[in-house]
């Protein structure tokens, strides 16, 4: 039988059910979701698919990334509502790719991991799984194993195996909706333009579970510990010397103003550091950077290029701050100080967000 897989969380219950009621029969799992938007996310969910496939034993392919044939599918659908149209012509080109690969491989049955899932209709699902068989020849599988307390049994079983759980569907559709009705920044779609892994991001959630992948190979025990935290997005950042052309800088995590905009002056420098007129805003030179940091870079645009780790930059933080408390000044590089007038622009995003962080037992 090809199984559809959609993500982990519900194709390792789903597989597992499988297992249970067809022993005899071989499992092939098929990765198939052009939807997943952005394609880091895609790459993220993959990822723990084959940590799933390889705890049961299940051989597992992955289907070709047609993100582009996804979208023109669904033209027109953007704005259809979860479980609406828009969900139906993903179900259709997800399992007829699936019965494609089928009819390919010479398989006669299929089934798909959709069917697990609590945020998508089984009777749509079933719909659609008779459209396949009339068209394509071949039988669809559609247990429902939601029922007798399924879904909290899957939702169980997936904290057990460590799974990563998504907090969205998948397509960017569902992803502005959910964002949306929570007040949720979505930064799934951000990417820091010096390419630096920010808190609880996709490249920050990719490491950890290549870090559990590696754990798991060495059988090291280990524990996913969830904690509450302030995250923080730099949206956008300028800085003028006077009124002339901008310079480069570099901002540092954390860095906020009250009103985005602010003219003024540094008032004095005091022990290599500037201290604004303005917002409590501090100016540091490269130099005092390095010094603060350990690190040896030429100017900013070095910097900018190579940035370092977000725990340097809050190390830099704390090193001029006067309590314990986080503090939200905005703090710039730059290569010479000096006592003049600058304009600033800084909008940026503080929000109270939740990380999962790999603990080793033992």
């Amino acid at each position: 039988m090809l199984v559809h897989i959609c993500c982990s969380v519900d194709s390792h219950f789903f597989l597992k059910k499988l297992q249970q009621l067809y022993p005899n029969k071989e499992l092939i799992g098929f990765f198939y979701d052009p939807n997943i938007h952005p394609y880091k996310e895609y790459l993220l969910r993959f990822l723990d698919v084959q940590r799933s496939c390889k705890k049961l034993n299940i051989r597992l392919i992955e289907g070709e990334y047609d993100y582009e044939g996804w979208m023109e599918a669904v033209k027109g659908l953007e704005d259809e509502p979860e479980k609406g149209k828009r969900c139906k012509v993903c179900f259709d080109n997800r399992l007829e790719a699936t019965a494609k690969k089928a009819v390919q491989m010479g398989i006669k049955e299929i089934t798909t991991t959709l069917l697990t899932s609590p945020k998508k209709s089984i009777k749509q699902l079933k719909q659609n799984a008779l459209r396949i068989e009339e068209k394509y020849s071949l039988h669809v599988e559609t247990p429902d194993f939601r029922i007798n307390g399924g879904t909290q049994e899957q939702f169980a079983l997936a904290k057990k195996d460590k799974l990563y759980h998504q907090n969205y569907c998948g397509c960017m559709f569902a992803l502005s909706t959910q964002r949306q009705s929570t007040q949720r920044l979505k930064d799934e779609l951000m990417t820091s333009i010096t390419a630096q892994v920010q808190p609880s991001s996709i490249e920050d959630r990719i490491k950890l579970y290549e870090d559990v992948n590696e754990c798991e190979n060495r059988a090291e025990n280990f524990r996913l510990k969830r904690e509450k935290f302030l995250n923080y997005r730099l949206l956008q950042a300028l800085v003028k010397r006077g009124k002339k052309e901008p310079i480069e800088s570099y901002i540092l995590f954390y860095s906020t103003l009250s009103r985005e905009y602010v003219k003024g002056k540094i008032d004095y420098i005091e022990d290599d550091i500037g201290y604004f007129n303005r917002e409590e805003i501090i100016f540091l030179s490269i130099e005092k950077y390095n010094f603060l940091s350990k690190n040896t870079y030429a100017n900013v645009n070095e910097m900018m290029k190579n940035p370092p780790l977000i725990e340097e930059e809050m190390n830099v933080r704390k090193m001029l701050s006067y309590s314990p408390m986080i503090s939200l000044n905005t703090i710039i590089i730059i290569d010479k100080l000096e006592e003049t007038k600058f304009e600033i622009l800084i909008k940026s995003k503080t929000y109270i967000d939740v990380r999962e962080n790999l603990v080793k037992i033992g």
